[in-house]
């Protein structure tokens, strides 16, 4: 309930980080102190005019009271005076509108009855409000504090991006000499170096070196890209084992991060004006209780000549339109949502989401970390001469990939561990650029090499056999011993065994399942024949991904993006619905609005259905927590004072107090499914 409001403030800066800690703390000790001040008050003052058993008086309490109620309106009440302040603004009133009239009337009412009562000789004894002051903002306070414990901290993707680049950067001078500068003081034009295992500092275009570059903050690909002069580099991509000089191209805000993050805020921003369904509902109770709070005032001055009378039906009808059950009608029921999800290996930052989730109408998964595992394994070892068998070929492999960190190399040496292979220490082991490596085994002249390196050569092999397994998304690897093919060895990366069922399960909902990846066609059609996806769209960047989801919004189809890398951020922020994967980079985590803490792809229609409930429970209680002004606010104007009906104080404080029970045992009735 009004969490919109509170989320505009942290979008709107950004400041995920300190903004939701720091309305969570406030709030908490907001609603601490604000509830030591009312005690007092509830004592000392009577509720809705009715003196309650446990009330005391003695001389001087009214004043107390006042003091008291005085400090309480500005302390405890400023989150909402401000938050009305910004929905007025925007001329959108809302909760923090409808919670703000509320409490205001009552106050400046009281004051007025209590200047009236005790400076005014023979006004008539007014009464005053303060009592359901008090209620009303500790009870809002402690439903905006529940809600915001309950949805968590949000996390600053932007800050998180920003840490991807190193703080420095060992500048060339034109007389070759080296000095490390602050990024922020390197120019387009001038030369970097970046050693081995350094983040790059900034765009740029290799002119001197070569390398291989981890670029799976922008593909999404785990494996290492060989670079070479001439070849373009990006700021944030770690740098492998070589040493190259750079040229920039890019730095501050026209680099590749930069974008991204402005990608990610113009997102945020838009997502942030997110209306909720409490807000429609506290907007429409706002205007129906001006509007008939006006009214009654004007036809009991009609009626009675007396300006106090009109004056109280008029206050009734204001400070009644705000129910104490409202405070607690969506904080109850997410509260119970977040924890449920979060026992199931959900974890919902943004509440928005749960009520965004009926509208879906496409969900777009990036393919490597979502629907694969998102690390290279061998799947093939194959003998190709008679001489050697398949674990003579791996032990082999394995010795040569020993002295070496690249992707498909961890993965020879974890299958050859995994089928216990010993290997023997290799010697003089050189890198071949772009190709692959070179030593000696045991005495013999031992390669292992891509498929350019057989056909540059003239080393005849099965072509056929490669391309069925490069179809498959597999990086095909060949053993030379001797200048004779000895073997192969494919690493591919596996699907997660609840991909197919996850997309089978949002067909079932009709739902489009989309695949978004930065690698290649061929892979990722075939990934997406095995999982039952047809619409797919490969070789994407960053900003290819969030434009494709625009594209679907533009449609008018709500669109849920799943995805775990720094190159799925801008999408995840974009989207209706942005869902990271757990295993995944901060930044995908703190550009969502769900997080699948487990990883597991089907938790996606666990989601769907915790959401279907979660709405329900919140129209239900919307309607038990504002539907009890249908019959409370025309009692209070009086539509029945010509037969003698009247809301008297103690009915309206039954009615209250019923709804807001209901309100409170029917948010712990929700399930998962």
């Amino acid at each position: 309930m009004g969490g919109n409001t509170f989320e505009h403030k942290d979008h709107k800066g950004h400041d995920h980080g300190g903004g939701h800690m720091g309305h969570m703390g406030n709030l908490k000790q907001k609603f601490w102190v604000s509830l030591i001040i009312t005690v007092p008050i509830i004592i000392m003052s009577p509720f809705m005019g009715i003196a309650l058993p446990f009330q005391i008086s003695f001389p001087g309490s009214d004043w107390v009271v006042l003091i008291l109620a005085t400090i309480l309106f500005f302390y405890g009440g400023k989150p909402f005076l401000q938050g009305a302040k910004m929905e007025l603004k925007e001329r959108n009133p809302a909760m923090m509108t409808l919670i703000s009239m509320g409490i205001t009337v009552a106050y400046l009412y009281s004051v007025y009855a209590f200047i009236s009562n005790h400076f005014i000789p023979n006004a008539g004894q007014l009464m005053d409000f303060f009592w359901e002051l008090a209620t009303l903002i500790v009870i809002m306070l402690l439903g905006h504090w529940i809600e915001m414990r309950a949805v968590g901290n949000a996390g600053n993707a932007l800050q998180k991006m920003a840490e991807l680049l190193p703080g420095s950067a060992h500048l060339v001078d034109e007389n070759g000499s080296i000095t490390d500068v602050d990024l922020q003081d390197i120019q387009i034009g001038q030369q970097v170096i970046v050693n081995a295992g350094e983040k790059i500092p900034t765009d740029g275009t290799i002119v001197e070196g070569n390398t291989s570059v981890n670029e799976s903050m922008v593909t999404g690909e785990a494996k290492a890209v060989k670079k070479t002069v001439g070849d373009k580099v990006i700021g944030g991509a770690v740098n492998g084992n070589g040493t190259v000089k750079i040229e920039v191209t890019g730095t501050g805000e026209s680099g590749f991060l930069a974008q991204v993050m402005k990608l990610i805020s113009e997102a945020q921003q838009e997502k942030s004006r997110s209306e909720t369904l409490s807000d429609k509902v506290a907007r429409a109770l706002f205007y129906v209780a001006v509007t008939v709070g006006v009214i009654a005032f004007i036809v009991w001055l009609i009626i009675t000549k007396d300006l106090n009378i009109a004056f109280e039906r008029m206050v009734t009808v204001l400070i009644i339109a705000c129910p104490h059950a409202l405070g607690l009608a969506i904080p109850l029921v997410v509260a119970r949502s977040t924890s449920l999800g979060a026992s199931n290996g959900l974890l919902i930052r943004n509440r928005v989401a749960l009520e965004k989730s009926k509208s879906i109408a496409v969900v777009t998964m990036d393919k490597t970390g979502t629907l694969t595992e998102g690390d290279f394994r061998v799947s093939v070892v194959e003998s190709l001469a008679e001489k050697w068998s398949k674990e003579e070929v791996l032990r082999i492999m394995a010795s040569l990939e020993s002295h070496s960190n690249h992707p498909l190399a961890v993965g020879i040496l974890a299958e050859a561990e995994k089928q216990n292979i010993g290997y023997p220490a290799p010697e003089n082991v050189t890198v071949i650029s772009g190709t692959g490596l070179s030593g000696t085994v045991q005495g013999k002249n031992v390669l292992i090499v891509k498929v350019d390196y057989l056909d540059n050569n003239h080393l005849s092999y099965n072509k056929d056999r490669f391309k069925e397994l490069a179809e498959k998304g597999n990086s095909v690897s060949y053993l030379i011993v001797e200048n004779e093919v000895a073997g192969l060895v494919a690493q591919g990366d596996e699907i997660k065994p609840e991909a197919r069922e996850t997309v089978d399960g949002l067909k079932r909902m009709h739902i489009t399942p989309v695949m978004l990846t930065g690698d290649n066609e061929g892979y990722a059609r075939s990934v997406g024949s095995q999982v039952g996806i047809s619409e797919i769209h490969a070789g994407l960047l960053p900003q290819d991904k969030e434009k494709i989801i625009q594209s679907y919004q533009n449609k008018g189809k709500p669109v849920m993006m799943v995805g775990d890398g720094v190159n799925d951020a801008p999408a995840l922020a974009r989207a209706d619905i942005g869902v990271a994967i757990g295993a995944g980079t901060d930044v995908a985590i703190d550009s969502a609005d769900v997080v699948l803490v487990k990883s597991n792809p089907s938790d996606i229609l666990h989601f769907f259905s915790l959401a279907k409930n979660t709405s329900r429970k919140m129209v239900q209680n919307l309607w038990w927590g504002a539907g009890y002004n249908i019959i409370a606010i025309p009692l209070a104007a009086g539509v029945l004072a010509p037969i003698g009906i009247i809301l008297s104080p103690a009915v309206g404080a039954v009615l209250m107090s019923i709804s807001t029970i209901v309100v409170a045992l029917n948010s712990m009735t929700l399930k998962l499914k």
